[in-house]
């Protein structure tokens, strides 16, 4: 089982693939990502009789989209895999879930994922 994962708008897509079948979800998270991403997660596989630890795999997708929503997304799944030891990986671009699927089921592993925003970061500066 793997769990695919896009929070680059304030529509949080979900799709959750067991063998050769997928099934998306959706959830108008808004401001509520940081609060609820794991909850809808959690509850996402629950339909499947499944829990965050018997996912095989995770991939998010990197962007370009909302800095707050792929900041979140990322570090949430980034944290799961991390403690889980479970594969991470990233991908952008409109092909992003199957070029992911491919890579999971070969075996890769990003190990870490970072958003990617379409342009460089606007840092302001601190004032004296």
């Amino acid at each position: 089982m793997y769990v695919l994962l896009d929070t680059s708008t304030p529509v949080c897509k979900l799709t959750i693939i067991v063998e050769e079948n997928r099934y998306e979800y959706q959830w108008l998270a808004e401001r509520q990502m940081a609060a609820g991403l794991l909850k809808y997660i959690e509850e996402c596989l629950e339909k499947h009789g499944a829990s965050i630890g018997k996912v095989s795999g995770w991939s998010v997708f990197a962007g370009p989209g909302s800095f707050t929503g792929l900041r979140i997304g990322s570090a949430t799944v980034n944290t799961i895999c991390y403690f889980l030891k479970k594969p991470i990986i990233s991908a952008k671009g409109d092909n992003w879930q199957n070029e992911s699927i491919d890579k999971l089921r070969r075996g890769e592993d990003d190990k870490i994922v970072i958003p990617y925003y379409g342009r460089p970061a606007r840092i302001t500066l601190p004032r004296k």
